[in-house]
């Protein structure tokens, strides 16, 4: 059987639109002082917010993204067919813990900080495919929960040097469902290309911009190719996150490969974050980093109309504690979603 709604080498396209009914983002303090403090949903006043571990506060901070969202969408997680969702920590416990409470059948997804474009994929493939009518995607990131795992506990005062990213502190939930249920313009999910793995050999676990770069243009190529665009389609491209460092490499690479997206490109990680105020070195890093300015600021400017078609290329350093201590390279994926302004039918589009 002929697989219809494929185009290219890696591009989907969804029979409808599937829909964006509503999102929700929770960051914690650094992330709400910096430039997009007004577009979270919920800000907490520091790292713990009450809990007992970093960990603890990851799994609160994970379901008030999604109770959130549920809430601002006018539904119940009864009402939710499948949570597609992620984290960076072993076995995806901040995923899991939360979905334990809420009682939402699950499935777990590992990208690192490709697992939100990867859940958004996902979900809109079994919608469209007819399998669930609602979905959440969500993911969330910790810094000091994911410094413990992947590098020294903070109580260790471990130097880092400039080119490092800092990982989010934040949570992003999306609440997905078939087009036909949401009337109007309304953000929609057009396109999914699915990343391959990428390795051009970088071994330091600091330098993950560097790392992740070649795949984010892997990708992104990919999907112009796949689907025959030119360079202005979209108004905006936004990886996440690349930060200062492979947000530079991707630019050169795009063009060297002949995609001049000019002030069109962007990198999550380095909007959270003020480089020069905060202390974040190369800019933010973490599943929550795109999640949450995707569920905030970019929803938000959809809604101001500011915003009519979007690429959202979500990046991912696949390395572990593990694969580090056996001298392993860094493995790096990114996974691109088309978003649409556009009614149920007809696809939209313009430029700013």
């Amino acid at each position: 059987m002929k697989a219809t709604k494929k185009l290219g080498l890696q591009t989907v396209a969804f029979s409808r639109p599937v829909a964006i009914v509503s999102s929700a983002s929770c960051v914690g303090p650094l992330e709400g002082e910096g430039p997009l403090r007004g577009s979270f949903d919920v800000v907490y006043p520091d790292m713990l917010n009450g809990a007992g571990s970093w960990e603890k506060a990851e799994v609160g901070m994970f379901k008030d993204a999604v109770q959130t969202a549920l809430g601002k969408g006018k539904h119940s997680a009864q009402s939710v067919d499948f949570l597609l969702a992620g984290d960076l920590l072993n076995q995806c416990i901040s995923a899991n813990f939360a979905a334990r409470d809420l009682g939402i059948p699950m499935l777990g997804l590992y990208g690192a900080c490709s697992t939100m474009a990867e859940s958004i994929g996902l979900g809109s493939a079994l919608i469209d495919g007819g399998f669930a009518q609602y979905i959440v995607a969500a993911v969330s990131s910790h810094y000091a929960s994911s410094e413990r795992q992947y590098r020294f506990p903070t109580e260790y005062g471990g130097q880092k040097p400039p080119y490092c990213q800092y990982t989010v502190t934040g949570a992003g939930a999306m609440l997905l469902t078939n087009g036909q249920n949401i009337p109007g313009l309304a953000p929609r999910i057009t396109h999914f290309t699915v990343g391959k793995i990428v390795d051009l050999g970088i071994k330091d676990p600091f330098d993950m911009g560097s790392a992740m770069a070649p795949s984010a243009a892997d990708t992104i190529l990919r999907h112009f190719s796949d689907l025959g665009l030119q360079s202005d389609h979209y108004d905006l491209v936004l990886t996440g996150d690349l930060a200062y460092v492979g947000s530079s490499i991707l630019s050169e690479l795009l063009h060297q490969s002949g995609l001049e997206l000019g002030n069109r490109l962007r990198d999550c990680g380095l909007m959270i974050f003020d480089r020069e105020r905060q202390q974040v070195f190369a800019g933010g890093s973490g599943c929550g980093c795109s999640a949450s300015v995707m569920c905030g600021h970019i929803m938000e400017t959809f809604k101001q109309g500011k915003l009519k078609r979007i690429l959202f290329a979500g990046t991912g350093a696949l390395l572990s504690p593990t694969s580090y201590q056996q001298g392993e390279t860094i493995p790096c994926v990114a996974h691109a979603i088309s978003i649409e302004l556009c009614d149920d039918r007809a696809l939209g589009g313009g430029t700013l």
